[in-house]
């Protein structure tokens, strides 16, 4: 039955269905989520409203948003394929993603709300010089979301030619392109506000859709979590239930493992679009309010993908869905259609789409204020430029990272979403974090520091990139046909940032400057106990 049911599965997958369904309920989603946006849009009147929604969202709300942000295209689409493909090793990538957003919670995130405004800039230059600090963190930021942004377009290329049967590059070059618009024309309306109520509403629609996918998958088997990965390892092998079938053959292996992990697990305190979500709500209470939601949905999503991962191993096989458009992304679409058919493929899709739609926004808005309220209104305009003409350049400048973000996912297609992303969290853990942590828990720590960390981390974490496996050279490299790397590592977390935290602290040691420890002590204060913030984020 089931191998009859696959057979089918696998005759059908390159037309999917019903494309006419498909296309219906990504209209539908599209449609109401528009008119979200437009009616949300109604109130951006000043910067604050542009940037951080006013503040004018309560902790849940902020909460499921934060879920709605993280949960990626990579959580999704990217982890399912690579749990179905890779069994153990791939689950890691679940646990890497939870236990980062634990220590980003932990150690980071309300501390920058306490201290900042609008970015992440605000909380580096606080104490620091603002014109090279603000420049510095604008261009790792922009580089952060440029690399998150090529994993969510890969998934919006494959998702999408899966679900139209297109195999050729122009067609997936045209379906990057639509989302890319609708992208911009989302963020260009609804600003912060808008991008949020997107992902609330995608939020509830991915964990309920991956609820649902989870009971069913599980009730096939009796509800015997046991059962499941028995069946998984009877159709995949049994080294899909033990570690090192993705890393673990040779020590090169084991150390990109060590490398991923790295990335993982610290690259989330360094996301600027996570954190600049704590702006979003009027008080500190909120914002710890808003921690408790996102750990409970954020928790229980990544069991989900176990489930999901493990499911479509056993009723799909790892042949059938390496061979489908999209490949290793399409495991949880083509799960959805060996389960409920065209109409659940439909609807999961819609939502798998949903969730790309969500996070692109998040990551536009969040590069786009970054450079309007840092670059141009801190750094050109010396502080002088009116909210209106920063909102206006923020909003140019979403056009802009629209169509680099369009031309860059087509450079990507076919590369597994959940590994981008990991790419994404070695340039923020290298570039990003030590900076944060300096800057929140060492008084000594100052502007040379600070900009040695910056541009040492994202400078040596994009050489080792270009020099590496994924670039040229690997199973499935961006540059077909040549191979310059030297670099053996796909993950260059393990060397880039300790070499961050190395540079920071070099930098500081070595610089005479010291910081005026009156505005030292002021952003402790503020950091630990918020207060002032609220005024502050008034003005």
């Amino acid at each position: 039955m089931i191998a009859v049911s696959l057979a089918a599965a696998t005759e059908k997958v390159t037309r999917v269905g019903d494309p006419l369904l498909n296309i219906s309920i990504f209209g539908a989603f599209v449609a109401v989520t528009l008119i979200v946006v437009l009616r949300a849009s109604r109130n951006n009147k000043t910067a604050a409203d542009y940037y951080a929604a006013g503040r004018s969202f309560t902790g849940p709300q902020n909460g499921t948003a934060i879920a709605g942000d993280y949960l990626s295209a990579a959580s999704f689409l990217g982890i399912c394929g690579a749990i179905a493909i890779n069994g153990y090793d791939g689950f890691l990538y679940s646990i890497g993603f939870l236990v980062a957003w634990l220590v980003a919670l932990l150690f980071v995130a309300e501390l920058m709300r306490n201290t900042g405004k609008f970015t992440m800039a605000d909380v580096l230059s606080f104490r620091l010089k603002q014109r090279p600090v603000r420049l510095a963190a604008a261009t790792t930021t922009l580089a952060v979301c440029f690399f998150y942004l090529l994993a969510q377009m890969a998934g919006a290329g494959g998702l999408v030619s899966l679900l139209l049967g297109i195999d050729d590059k122009v067609g997936q070059s045209i379906v990057v392109a639509v989302v890319g618009a609708l992208m911009i024309i989302y963020v260009l309306i609804g600003g912060m506000k808008g991008t949020t109520w997107v992902q609330i509403i995608k939020a509830a629609l991915l964990i309920a859709g991956a609820f649902i996918m989870t009971i069913w998958v599980l009730a096939i088997y009796g509800f015997n979590l046991s059962g499941l990965l028995g069946a998984a390892a009877e159709k995949g092998g049994d080294a899909v239930l033990s570690p090192g079938l993705q890393y673990g053959l040779t020590g090169i292996t084991r150390l990109d493992f060590i490398s991923l992990a790295l990335a993982l697990v610290l690259g989330t305190a360094g996301l600027p679009h996570v954190l600049m979500r704590f702006y979003t709500v009027p008080t500190a209470r909120e914002a710890r309010r808003s921690v408790v939601w996102a750990i409970w949905l954020i928790g229980i999503f990544y069991l989900f993908t176990l489930v999901l991962g493990y499911g479509a191993g056993a009723l799909i096989g790892k042949d059938t869905i390496l061979a489908a458009p999209g490949g290793v992304n399409s495991a949880a679409p083509l799960l959805a259609f060996e389960l409920g058919g065209p109409l659940l493929l439909g609807i999961i899709s819609a939502v798998a789409f949903a969730t790309i739609l969500a996070v692109v926004a998040g990551l536009t808005i969040t590069a786009a204020t970054s450079f309007a309220h840092d670059v141009y209104a801190s750094v050109i305009k010396k502080g002088k430029a009116s909210p209106g003409t920063e909102v206006k350049v923020a909003r140019i400048t979403v056009v802009v990272i629209g169509i680099l973000a369009i031309l860059g996912g087509i450079g990507v297609q076919g590369q597994n979403v959940a590994f981008l992303v990991a790419l994404a969290f070695a340039v923020a853990a290298s570039a990003n974090l030590p900076t944060i942590l300096y800057s929140l828990y060492w008084k000594r720590f100052n502007t040379r520091g600070a900009l040695w960390s910056m541009y040492g981390g994202l400078g040596s974490a994009i050489f080792l990139i270009a020099f590496s496996p994924v670039v040229s050279g690997g199973a499935t490299p961006m540059i077909q046909g040549v191979d310059f790397h030297w670099f053996p590592l796909s993950n260059p977390g393990i060397v880039s940032i300790p070499l961050g935290f190395l540079l920071g602290f070099l930098g500081t040691i070595t610089s005479r400057t010291l910081e005026n420890p009156m505005v030292a002590a002021e952003m402790e204060v503020r950091s630990l106990t918020g207060y002032g913030a609220e005024e502050a984020t008034k003005h």
